[in-house]
């Protein structure tokens, strides 16, 4: 077995749960579960002729998503909202991103650029040396095999990998990257990203190609990016590779949302410290 994918899971995805079981999976009392049912229609649990609900792997997931969403002081109506909201458009990571956080400014840099920042948050996770999640989109698989060794070597080091690309099927080569193809269709084939979220650090770096870049030379490429190091933009992030993996490979994807779920916000400090790093290292490669 493929040790990124060695993550163990009490419930299946096909799995009928009584309420105890998602009470127990979620820390949520049965009242205040039926509650939240009763007011916002959430969790919608299958219905038995007996009259007894059952619920899915996906609902206990969308609960502590909600749990998630309260810790962070959002109030119950807009976790519920955040969590049940339906995508607003076709598998992408920087489309999302943007319309949601639309503080967060791109930068239009060459694939130079790109390629030095990527470096910089890839070295300074290995440097961490945590279990993190780590994630990459590549979008075409030659792009991906001239750093296949490198994420090979990070993914020794890191709890699960996976990278997304347009390879013709999925593969879960041992000790490397498991290979989660995407639809050279869809707006996540036109980016680039590294993702790493662990228990002490988050950071993350997506671009977008810009259209018209057909007759370019490869180092002349240009990306609007995105580069940061706050825990929610990271999750968010890490949380829309995880659904597009999951539509591509349910298997992987399935593995990867319950991986995610045990990984802690890391602390604001931590982050800053980790935002210079970052910086430093990539500086040092442009120079």
């Amino acid at each position: 077995m493929n040790a990124n994918l060695d993550i163990e899971s009490r419930y299946d995805a096909d799995t009928a749960l009584a309420i105890g079981d998602v009470v127990a999976a979620t820390g949520v009392g049965e009242a205040t579960l039926r509650a939240w049912e009763r007011r916002f229609g959430f969790p919608s649990p299958r219905r038995e002729p007996s009259g007894h609900r059952r619920y899915s792997r996906d609902d206990i997931e969308r609960i502590r998503s909600v749990v998630r969403e309260r810790n962070r002081g959002l109030s119950l109506t807009v976790a519920i909202e955040r969590v049940t909201a339906e995508p607003s458009g076709p598998p992408s990571l920087f489309a999302p991103l943007r319309e949601r956080r639309p503080d967060l400014l791109p930068v239009s840099i060459r694939k130079p650029q790109m390629l030095h920042l990527s470096r910089a948050v890839e070295e300074e996770s290995a440097a961490r040396a945590e279990r993190a999640l780590m994630i990459g989109a590549f979008q075409r698989p030659e792009f991906y095999r001239a750093s296949e060794q490198r994420w090979r070597r990070l993914a020794r080091g890191a709890g699960l990998t996976f990278v997304l690309a347009a390879f013709a099927e999925a593969r879960s080569p041992a000790d490397a990257p498991v290979e989660v193809p995407i639809s050279t269709t869809e707006p996540v084939a036109d980016e680039w990203a590294v993702i790493c979220l662990a228990p002490g650090y988050s950071a993350c770096l997506i671009g977008w190609e810009t259209v018209g870049a057909a007759g370019l030379a490869d180092r002349e490429r240009a990306f609007d990016a995105l580069l940061s190091v706050e825990p929610a933009v990271v999750r968010e992030v890490a949380g829309a590779a995880v659904a597009i993996a999951a539509a591509n490979e349910p298997s992987v994807g399935d593995r990867a949302r319950a991986y995610l779920e045990r990984i802690p916000d890391s602390s604001q400090r931590s982050q800053l410290r980790l935002a210079g790093a970052i910086t430093a290292r990539a500086f040092a490669r442009m120079s």
